[in-house]
């Protein structure tokens, strides 16, 4: 997907290719977990310092199956998030933060190309990960040919929602400082952990992002917009953008007829 900063369309064209489309793309060593409130109905994880001397045991190069496991695993009585009148998920502790898709929903859909969770070699951690999806609840992934739909190392175009193919390196998203280390595989692994409770000094910068993609002043929700406009579609025809609203759904946002009116306001004659 563009990154904020960068900008550039890129296409997968291999399986070491990221899922993300024109934007970005779940932990590995554990940030400390912030003393915050946290959302209604929603565990926050625990066991940081042990996750973290566990993990500084582990020797570059081995293969993390699932860092994160134990969190999910006291996480996955978690409560759904509640959703406003508008659609939108609520996230008591970040107000600011407001997709209209769940991770379910967007792993539901079809996204990444069928890859994201996938088998990496992280160069920020400097290990391997393989069967990451396992940490996800078993709902999210119920219906779907995982080899296929979630941990291939093939893209597969017919898998997305709207059968296109978007989306820039894992390589080359590491190279420009946007993953970290929690979370190796990038946004959308955050995304999965923060939905189901964990909350990280990382939070602020993560739901930065989102905004600046998907949010009301988001470039790339209002560039949908302004080419829905100046085409004289409707905001549900698939065929204006189909790869901007992939990309938006990868994080987390689907275009709704409340959201194009209003942004269709501001969108100036040609």
């Amino acid at each position: 997907m563009p990154q904020s900063g960068t900008h550039k369309k890129r296409h997968i064209s291999s399986s070491n290719k990221t899922e993300l489309c024109l934007y970005p793309p779940l932990q590995a060593p554990h940030i400390p977990i912030k003393k915050s409130s946290r959302p209604r109905g929603v565990s926050q994880s625990t066991g940081g310092k042990k996750a973290l001397t566990e993990t500084a045991r582990k020797k570059p190069g081995s293969v993390h199956k699932n860092d994160n496991r134990e969190q999910c695993d006291e996480s996955s009585s978690f409560s759904e998030v509640k959703r406003n009148k508008k659609g939108q998920l609520v996230f008591e502790d970040h107000p600011e933060f407001c997709p209209n898709m769940s991770p379910k929903e967007v792993l539901q859909a079809g996204s990444f190309g069928g890859t994201y969770f996938r088998p990496i070699y992280s160069s920020i951690t400097k290990q391997h990960y393989k069967d990451v999806h396992k940490e996800l609840p078993q709902d999210w992934l119920q219906g779907l040919d995982i080899h296929k739909q979630v941990s291939s190392a093939v893209y597969r175009e017919e898998v997305n929602t709207y059968k296109v193919k978007c989306g820039g390196s894992l390589e080359m998203w590491e190279s420009s400082g946007w993953i970290k280390p929690q979370d190796p595989y990038g946004w959308f692994q955050w995304y999965c952990r923060f939905y189901q409770g964990r909350r990280t000094e990382d939070d602020a910068r993560q739901i930065s992002r989102w905004a600046k993609c998907a949010g009301v002043k988001g470039r790339w929700r209002n560039n949908l917009i302004t080419k829905v406009v100046r085409a004289g579609r409707r905001f549900a025809d698939h065929s204006v953008s189909p790869v901007v609203r992939q990309t938006l759904q990868h994080w987390g946002y689907r275009l709704t007829e409340e959201d194009y009116k209003e942004g269709a306001k501001r969108v100036k004659p040609k």
